[in-house]
């Protein structure tokens, strides 16, 4: 078998930045194993596999260890190689079937926003050892259905954490957000995403993590428009904007590497 592969770096217009992700363009639906395997072999954060089906893309996502739900700058990867592979045509949106419902994505220029669910986070106790395994003492601590949501007291506090990777894998949830208010006038709020008991230390920048994020400072800040910065070690700026119970996250892509996959 011989399938397209490109790899593509999310959430960013330049190369060396933001999140890369790995978005294989298949024919057939090869077995689930087959595809674990071949996001273990890209060693990257996430992995996309799709599959034109009735019009629309089956589309899913694998890190190197396992299979997710839900991954934002891979889809917003995928939606960038259908574009740029011809495809699909510039104005057409690209309609995907994921284990996470129906999303789509939608291109302006080289902008693409993507449609995503609101995965809004409700407060919580925090569990026992976080504040240990981050390092850093929470002014808040929230949950929705895949992480925990913590809330810091500075953009320098997200920034200069250095947390117990072991530690945080015990937790169970796929991951942990940790955020604050921005403090450089240009965004909303930071964020970083620590993700081990998926096979993630730190994920660059998160989509899906954005989809907790946006609602949580939305409510805070009473806005419905925000920027948001990630501040991991690449680095990547999302925009966010909700709608309802749905969320619109922004961003650009850009390919850095052509090929293919012969396995």
């Amino acid at each position: 078998m011989v399938f397209p592969l490109y790899h593509v770096n999310a959430f960013t217009d330049r190369p060396f930045a933001g999140n890369p992700a790995a978005v294989c363009l298949l024919d057939c639906l090869p077995d689930d194993r087959w595809l674990q395997h071949v996001a273990a072999q890209m060693n990257l954060s996430e992995t996309a596999f799709l599959l034109p089906e009735a019009g629309e893309f089956r589309l899913r996502w694998f890190t190197p260890a396992v299979e997710v739900d839900l991954c934002g700058h891979a889809t917003l990867a995928a939606a960038h190689v259908l574009w740029e592979a011809g495809r699909l045509a510039p104005e057409r949106p690209a309609s995907f079937r994921t284990r996470s419902g129906p999303l789509t994505a939608t291109r302006d220029g080289d902008r693409i926003e993507m449609d995503f669910p609101a995965l809004r986070p409700e407060p919580c106790p925090p569990p026992a050892g976080l504040a240990e395994a981050l390092g850093a003492a929470p002014t808040a601590v929230c949950r929705n259905r895949m992480d925990y949501l913590v809330e810091l007291s500075s953009a320098a506090d997200i920034r200069e954490l250095r947390p117990d990777f072991a530690r945080l894998a015990a937790l169970p949830v796929r991951g942990v957000i940790v955020t604050a208010r921005g403090d450089d006038g240009a965004h909303d709020f930071v964020s970083r995403f620590f993700a081990p008991a998926v096979g993630v230390a730190e994920d660059p920048v998160t989509g899906s993590a954005h989809c907790c994020l946006g609602p949580y400072w939305g409510e805070r800040l009473g806005k419905t428009d925000l920027r948001a910065f990630q501040a991991s070690a690449r680095g990547g700026v999302v925009s966010v904007r909700l709608v309802g119970d749905r969320v619109r996250l922004g961003g650009r892509a850009i390919t850095v590497l052509r090929g293919e996959l012969c396995v």
